[in-house]
């Protein structure tokens, strides 16, 4: 009977060490989770220019009764046509949106909301960027849902499909 020597066992073990790593993330309970400071905590302030033709969207909305969705979009986004359907069916419920447009052309905004519907209640560029960065976003669409305290429930960073509606989206606003 040979004996195998122990630096022949390391490969498989280290092998196996991975491999129930990478499968274990596989099972987190959201993967898609971006972390936020902000979750819990009063929301950041708004600052936004407003965009002729559009009601302005100001930090006094955020602490008015009830949820609220502030999404940040432009119209050179293409997550962001994927996500407008969602954002549409929460204004036909009621609910307020508020939009930031990130670094956008103000008129290319406008062609946007005009082409696909209006679902915000308050709009607001952001041509420099300096909200979002203020807000923490990686990049756009980025949904935030805030309570009728002017709190963040939830940061949700790209498009809000019909899934994510279902899964996040409405279970952060029951939860208020």
């Amino acid at each position: 009977m040979s004996k195998i020597p122990v630096l022949a066992l390391l490969p498989p073990v280290i092998f196996a060490a991975i491999a129930g790593l990478f499968f274990g993330g596989m099972f987190r309970d959201d993967p898609d989770a971006l972390p936020s400071n902000f979750v819990g905590a009063p929301a950041p302030p708004v600052a936004v220019e407003p965009i002729p033709g559009f009601t302005p969207f100001t930090e006094a909305l955020l602490t008015a009764p009830g949820s609220k969705i502030v999404n940040f979009w432009a119209s050179w986004c293409a997550p962001c046509r994927v996500e407008h359907p969602q954002l549409m069916a929460l204004k036909a419920e009621g609910l307020p949106i508020y939009g930031v447009n990130y670094k956008d052309d103000p008129i290319k905004a406008k062609r946007f909301l005009d082409e696909l519907g209006d679902p915000f209640e308050g709009v607001g560029a952001d041509k420099a960027g300096r909200m979002a960065i203020d807000w923490g976003v990686y990049g756009v669409p980025e949904t935030f849902v805030i309570d009728g305290d002017g709190k963040v429930v939830l940061r949700f960073a790209g498009p809000v499909t019909e899934t994510i509606l279902e899964k996040r989206i409405r279970p952060a606003l029951n939860a208020n």
